[in-house]
């Protein structure tokens, strides 16, 4: 309990310091934003404040930031510094950076700002694995609340065909916001979804206050413990505790709210506190496994998404645990709506495709939502179908993160400023990556550790010096860029 009080400190206080450092390097200032110079009521839209630091609370947080520290706690306490001081220092300063490099340049999606600040060579590579990401964090967030309005709402049995009818309820609403303008669904809807979310976390959090604190020792004392599948704290968990601490499936979210913020000013809070937020989430539900699995309520292996109702009902009782439920369903819903829209968007941009025109928002749309359908009745027909979609998700959501690590260095060193606190993330989370893939037994090469460490930390270090050599180098070219 008391670490756990530690990091929300560390969430709080650490990330109200940091975020004001980080905001001096960027200079924000009055210049019209591009929600009000380019305003075109379809994507391009000024809204209040409040609207749009609860739109990118609900576009950020996934379930992400709920099966992740699930199954993160599994390795040991340490996830309650873990949590923040890598929100703090990473995750954060992420979607601060993209989403101000975003307003600076009219709005622009990540591949354009790779490409400006990166070279087109690399934004050719980041295309194909942010579409991978975004497909499969569609599809990750249709298959995770359908199963819970199944399996803890509605009470099908498993294997009932009335899961595909949720489904395509899901993939219907899907649908509807990925091509009408953002105020007239997201913005109207988000609000409601958003007291669901607060109740659910609130809820949780006071149960773990009022039923005592657990000790989380699977395999010898200390704040690590070995964790059940033989996994290693480095680099397992920074993939498997995504949301939370970082993820650059932000970067496609942060990149559509900079189209509807009014001011510079607004953007700490809109983009940095929001990311604080989800890291309080993700602690929560965190300490709430730790006391399920302590308690011995759960086996360990019981799986994430059946521990989100075991958590619920336990803190919370049968009505309290059914609202909490239902926000942990809001969650992912509230994410691949604005996943399918990114990507809309990112292909519109890249094929210069009008989306003024409804008829090819919708032509666009459909052509994404097929693929996406596939992948979900793969997943649905494997048995392990789950475990190997979340694991692919994680390890490609880091992936994206780095190429826009990446960008905001670039994007800080042509301006003159502290470029390391884009840096630094992007050389630790290149080094857990790699490692991953390389080690992982289940979607990786299986190599030995020691070996992934080794070619991990190589690298990093030529990625590093990579992105300071280009960047350096591409001043001229990149002051010759407009991107609109």
């Amino acid at each position: 309990m008391t670490l756990f009080i530690i990091g929300l400190v560390i969430l709080l206080v650490g990330g109200h310091f940091y975020s004001k450092y980080v905001e001096n390097q960027l200079d924000l200032d009055d210049r019209p934003t591009p929600a009000v110079a380019k305003a075109d009521g379809i994507d391009f839209v000024a809204m209040p404040k409040w609207k749009n630091w609860l739109i990118n609370l609900l576009n950020i947080a996934g379930t992400g930031p709920i099966l992740g520290p699930i199954q993160g706690i599994l390795f040991g306490k340490i996830a309650f510094l873990a949590i923040p001081i890598g929100c703090v220092i990473a995750g954060a300063t992420h979607d601060f950076l993209v989403g101000t490099m975003s307003m600076r340049n009219g709005g622009a999606q990540v591949p354009k700002l790779v490409g400006k600040y990166l070279g087109n060579g690399t934004r050719k590579v980041y295309n194909v694995v942010i579409g991978i990401l975004l497909l499969l964090t569609g599809t990750v967030f249709v298959y995770t609340p359908g199963d819970l309005l199944a399996n803890d709402v509605m009470g099908l049995p498993e294997g009932s065909k009335g899961i595909w009818i949720i489904y395509g309820l899901i993939f219907l609403y899907y649908i509807l916001s990925t091509v009408l303008p953002i105020d007239q669904l997201i913005g109207r809807v988000y609000p409601l979804f958003g007291a669901f979310l607060i109740i659910s976390a609130i809820g949780v959090l006071i149960g773990i206050f009022t039923k005592g604190s657990a000790n989380l020792e699977f395999a010898g004392a200390g704040y690590l413990s070995e964790h059940p599948l033989g996994q290693r704290f480095i680099p397992a968990f920074f993939i498997t505790v995504a949301c939370g601490i970082l993820s650059g499936f932000h970067g496609s979210q942060v990149t559509l709210v900079s189209r509807t913020v009014a001011s510079e000013k607004e953007n700490r809070e809109t983009f940095y506190t929001t990311m604080i937020a989800e890291g309080v989430i993700a602690m929560v539900w965190a300490a709430g496994a730790m006391v399920i699995f302590s308690q011995k309520i759960a086996p360990l292996d019981t799986r994430a998404t059946l521990m989100v109702g075991e958590i619920s009902r336990y803190f919370m009782g049968n009505i309290g645990g059914l609202l909490a439920i239902i926000g942990v369903i809001v969650l992912p819903i509230t994410s691949g709506d604005t996943a399918f829209r990114s990507l809309r968007l990112i292909v519109a941009e890249e094929m210069n495709i009008d989306q003024k025109v409804p008829a090819k928002r919708i032509a666009v749309a459909t052509v994404l939502f097929i693929p996406a359908i596939l992948i979900l009745v793969w997943a649905k027909s494997d048995p392990n179908g789950f475990n190997l979609l979340w694991r692919y998700f994680g390890f490609t959501n880091q992936l994206v993160a780095i190429f826009a690590l990446g960008t905001a260095t670039s994007y800080l060193l042509y301006n003159g400023k502290n470029y390391w606190i884009a840096l630094i993330p992007q050389l630790f989370y290149t080094f857990i990556v790699f490692s991953f893939i390389i080690s992982d037994k289940g979607v990786g090469f299986g190599a030995s550790y020691n070996v992934a460490y080794i070619i991990g930390a190589i690298i990093s270090l030529v990625v590093a010096v990579l992105t300071v050599k280009k960047s350096r180098k591409n001043k001229d070219r990149i002051a010759n860029i407009i991107l609109n």
